[in-house]
Parts: structure tokens; C-alpha cells; sequence
């Protein structure tokens, strides 16, 4: 399928290579920054403009991949007749995308973390949705094409999804961040906890979170959960998060 992409930041930089490798055919780059386009364009190899107004009108399929708050503005910029327009969002809905062309436009939001240094591309869900029933079998496939996981969700589940993907992916690579600075403080190599995070995450695979939990918290160790807290002294912000989820855990 012959593709226009907007934008040149994580998202449009890790779609864009999946195209190529997919075997589809990459018309376009359109980005605001000349150096980044230019450089992101001869990467991919295709043609470029950081002007929306020059937009190549022969593509089939236009995917916007800007922050959030860019994408209706630039949809409404976007003059392209009777052809395909996503955004790749996952908190903004599908109508931000209503233009001369109400009938014809969809979300491909790729539940992924990317970031565009990546070497190897991880296996990325895409969950999208389209504005009528004539519109998704050809997003379906498409997204197919880059994914053999794929699945439709509207602006309600999809929103519910993106929260759930921060929470889990987010906030706990920031308990990462906050361990890794006390692990620093302690002169503690922080890899060393790898094996650690590598097999909490392979436990659920065929279990639920709260089956596997461990920890003092889940034992109800008052000694030692103390002793932590004391220890934190110093550190109150990662101590109240400390406290915050012992007492969540607890409850739960």
C-alpha cells in the first residue's frame, strides 16, 4: 500500500521502518523540522516535505503520528480527497479526524513503548478502529500487514486501554527510574536486579498479578516493612510511594 506519514518522533519513526520492512511502498515523510525530516526521509528513503500543504495526494493511506494535541489541527490541514486518514493515538478520539471527507478516516494506535533508537522492532499490537463498516476491512488489513495482533476497540475502550498501558508500563519504569537513583545513592549495581524484574514479568504470563504478588507487604512483615521505612528516612518522596503501595498491596 503506498503510505504518507506525518510526523518524524518515536511513533512515525518506528511505523515507518516496519512499512518499509512489510514491503510497502513509503511515498512520504512530512515533518516540522527540516533537520529531523531530512535525516528520518533518507533513512527510510522516500520523499519529504516539512510543509502539510505539499502533501503527495497519491498515497492511499495518510497515517498522522504527532502528539495528541497536534492531530486535529493537522487533519483539518490535510487535503486529500476520498483516501484513508489515522492517527496512531491512543487517548484521542476517532472524530478528531472529521474533515472534507467525514466517512473516511480511522485510529491505528500501535499499544506499543517505542522509542526511535531502537534496533530491533518489538512485536507491536495495533488496536484501531474506523469511522464506518465499509472503512475497517481496509484498515484491518493493513494493520494486519505490520501486526498479526490486531484488534478493534472505540474511543471508550480504547481510553480505558491507554490507561491501563500507563499504568502498567509507565509508572512502573518510574518505580525503575526511583530504584535505580537509590541504587545509585547505596552503590548498588542496578543490573543487578535484572533476573529479578525479567521473572516477575514471566510469571504472568500464565498467572494474574495478584496470585504471584511477594514481598513483606503481602506477608504482612511489619518488622521488616519498618525497618524499610526507616531506611527511607532521608528519601521521603520514595517514601511515600514506599508506604502508598505497602498499604495497596495489603488491601488488595
Amino acid at each position: 500500500m503506498d503510505v504518507v506519514i506525518i510526523g518524524t518522533g518515536n511513533v512515525a519513526t518506528i511505523i515507518g521502518k516496519l512499512l518499509v520492512k512489510q514491503g510497502h511502498t513509503l511515498l512520504q515523510l512530512i515533518g516540522r523540522n527540516e533537520e529531523s525530516t531530512v535525516t528520518l526521509a533518507n533513512t527510510l528513503q522516500c520523499g519529504y516535505s516539512t510543509s502539510i500543504k505539499e502533501v503527495n495526494p497519491n498515497a492511499s493511506i495518510y497515517i498522522i503520528a504527532v502528539s495528541d494535541a497536534c492531530i486535529g489541527n493537522l487533519a483539518k490541514q490535510l487535503d486529500v480527497s476520498h483516501k484513508l486518514i489515522v492517527h496512531t493515538a491512543g487517548s484521542v478520539s476517532i472524530d478528531e479526524l472529521i474533515n472534507n471527507q467525514p466517512n473516511f478516516y480511522g485510529v491505528l494506535w500501535p499499544m506499543q513503548t517505542l522509542r526511535k533508537e531502537m534496533e530491533t522492532i518489538p512485536s507491536i499490537p495495533f488496536v484501531i478502529d474506523a469511522s464506518n463498516e465499509s472503512v475497517y476491512p481496509l484498515l484491518y488489513q493493513f494493520a494486519q500487514s505490520l501486526s498479526p495482533t490486531t484488534f478493534r476497540a472505540n474511543d471508550e475502550k480504547r481510553l480505558q486501554l491507554h490507561l491501563a498501558a500507563v499504568i502498567a508500563s509507565n509508572f512502573s519504569n518510574h518505580l525503575y527510574a526511583l530504584t535505580e537513583q537509590y541504587c545509585k545513592t547505596k552503590s548498588i549495581d542496578f543490573r543487578l536486579l535484572f533476573p529479578l524484574l525479567e521473572e516477575t514479568v514471566n510469571r504472568l504470563k500464565n498467572n494474574s498479578p495478584a496470585d504471584v504478588q511477594t514481598g513483606p507487604a503481602i506477608r504482612k512483615d511489619e518488622v521488616t516493612i519498618n525497618r524499610h521505612i526507616e531506611m527511607l528516612a532521608a528519601n521521603p518522596s520514595l517514601k511515600s510511594i514506599y508506604q502508598l503501595l505497602t498499604k495497596s498491596i495489603m488491601k488488595l
